[in-house]
C-alpha cells in the first residue's frame, strides 16, 4: 500500500513542480506580451495538445456521457482562466515563493472544507484540530515569506 501512496505522491510533486514552472513562465510572458494574451495562449496550447491527445485515442474515455454530469462541473475551464490570470497577475508582484506559498495555503484550507462536505460527489474527510493547526502554520508561512 506504501507503494502505491508513493507514486501518487510523487505525481503529486511532479504537479507542484509544473505548476510552479508554468506560473513563472506564463507571468514572464505576460509581462512580454500581455496578461490577457499570454492567459489565452497558455489555453489555447492546451487545447491543442488535449485533442491531439483525444484524437490519437491515448486514453480511451466516455466523452459520449457529457450530457449526464452536472452542469457545475463543466466550471472548471472559468476556474482554470481565473487561476491562470490570478498566477500571472501576482508572481511578478510578490515573486514565486510568496505567490506559491500564499497559492499553496488557500489551495489546502479549500480543499480540507471540500474534503470535509464531500463535495462534488467525492468521499467525506474528516476535519481535525490538527489540519487546523497545519493551516495556521501554512498562513504563518505566508507571513514569513512576506519580511524582507
Amino acid at each position: 500500500m506504501l507503494g502505491h501512496s508513493l507514486i501518487y505522491l510523487a505525481i503529486a510533486a511532479l504537479a507542484g513542480l509544473t505548476m510552479a514552472l508554468q506560473g513563472s513562465m506564463n507571468s514572464m510572458l505576460g509581462k512580454k506580451i500581455g496578461i490577457l494574451e499570454a492567459s489565452f495562449i497558455a489555453h489555447f496550447s492546451a487545447a491543442l495538445i488535449f485533442i491531439i491527445l483525444i484524437l490519437l485515442n491515448i486514453k480511451k474515455g466516455n466523452i459520449e456521457a457529457w450530457r449526464e454530469a452536472p452542469w457545475y462541473l463543466y466550471l472548471g475551464g472559468l476556474l482554470g482562466v481565473i487561476i491562470t490570470y490570478t498566477v500571472i497577475v501576482s508572481i511578478p508582484e510578490l515573486g514565486m515563493a510568496v505567490a506559491t506559498t500564499a497559492i499553496v495555503t488557500a489551495q489546502v484550507s479549500t480543499a480540507c472544507v471540500l474534503d470535509y462536505l464531500g463535495a462534488f460527489g467525492m468521499e467525506k474527510v474528516p476535519f481535525s484540530w490538527l489540519k487546523l493547526v497545519g493551516i495556521v502554520f501554512l498562513a504563518l508561512g505566508v507571513r514569513l515569506m512576506l519580511v524582507k
